[in-house]
């Protein structure tokens, strides 16, 4: 009797063995694969000055959707080391984190040697590993005065395609915090159209005046010779890129690109008030005068002059 229990019992046993090594298994595989390293903002600092890909996931307590986030970024922690070769971490409470998401925590990162590019989606595994490995490399473009009529065409509307520009200086604040936003509207845009910025204050000053785009940030869509200015203070990326899909054209009111000026037109602008009516009609008089002077003396030195050398002559 006693021996057909235990013999009945061993099955029952070996069962239940089995069935808890399966659930062990199955935690581990859809659990997190390892706790995200944590890192205080000095390390992050030195991690981001250094020549690594770094992943960030910047984080805050009491936060139902930043814990949804480093579920799913510590799950897929070895693809993100391994394809991208990036160190991943995560900063919690950061004072950093403004400086490259302005909606703020939860924030996924992606330094390219420095370079941000902020991810905008859901907190869904493929889409994170998609996004990042499509954009190893920047997708925003570096214009100037230099090359933006040859690589824009703005005032022809030729056949570069559209232009979505975001003209920035180096004093302003809230331009440093968009590099990050920009970086990722470029990379979710970048086979639809060119993403660019360019420097108002310094190498793009005369297109930037061209285009009445001074203030920074300044956001114009370049379109078939037409620009479209982003007047919203909405600085994300998902409003930047509705805009370019297709808000530009209830959202803001066609103007024709400026022509570029000419050389002659550079050199005789400064001159062109003197020519208004308005300054003629005050300053002519003043013209005059100072006309009528200058040949009144020009007339007595010449009228002097024979008189000098007959002087001398006499001598």
């Amino acid at each position: 009797m006693c021996i057909w229990s235990f013999k009945s019992r061993q099955p029952k046993n070996q069962v239940k063995m089995l069935l808890l090594v399966f659930i062990a298994a199955f935690s581990l595989a859809s659990g997190n694969a390892q706790d995200l390293r944590r890192v205080d903002d000095t390390e992050l600092i030195q991690l981001l000055t250094g020549s690594s890909n770094v992943v960030v996931l910047f984080n805050k307590n009491n936060c139902q959707r930043c814990l949804d986030y480093e579920n799913v970024v510590s799950k897929i922690q070895p693809q993100l080391e391994d394809t991208l070769s990036a160190n991943v971490v995560q900063a919690v409470d950061s004072n950093l984190v403004s400086i490259y998401d302005p909606s703020k925590e939860p924030s996924l990162v992606f330094f390219r040697r420095g370079i941000p590019i902020l991810y905008h989606g859901k907190a869904n595994d493929d889409e994170i590993l998609d996004f990042f490995n499509d954009n190893l490399e920047p997708a925003v473009k570096e214009l100037s005065d230099y090359n933006f009529e040859h690589l824009t065409q703005a005032s022809t509307g030729a056949t570069t395609g559209d232009w979505f520009v975001f003209f920035y200086s180096a004093e302003c604040t809230v331009c440093q915090r968009l590099y990050a936003v920009w970086e990722s509207v470029g990379g979710t845009l970048k086979r639809k159209m060119n993403i660019a910025r360019m420097n108002s204050g310094e190498s793009g000053i005369s297109t930037a005046k061209r285009l009445g785009a001074l203030e920074s940030p300044a956001f114009i869509f370049l379109r078939q010779g037409k620009m479209y200015r982003y007047m919203t203070k909405e600085f994300t990326p998902e409003a930047f890129i509705q805009f370019a899909e297709k808000g530009y054209l209830t959202k803001s009111h066609p103007q024709k690109v400026p022509e570029l000026p000419s050389v002659v037109n550079d050199f005789l602008g400064p001159l062109q008030k003197f020519f208004s009516p308005d300054y003629l009609t005050t300053a002519v008089p003043v013209g005059v005068m100072v006309l009528v002077l200058v040949l009144y003396f020009t007339k007595k030195l010449v009228g002097s002059e024979p008189a000098i050398k007959q002087k001398n002559k006499s001598k």
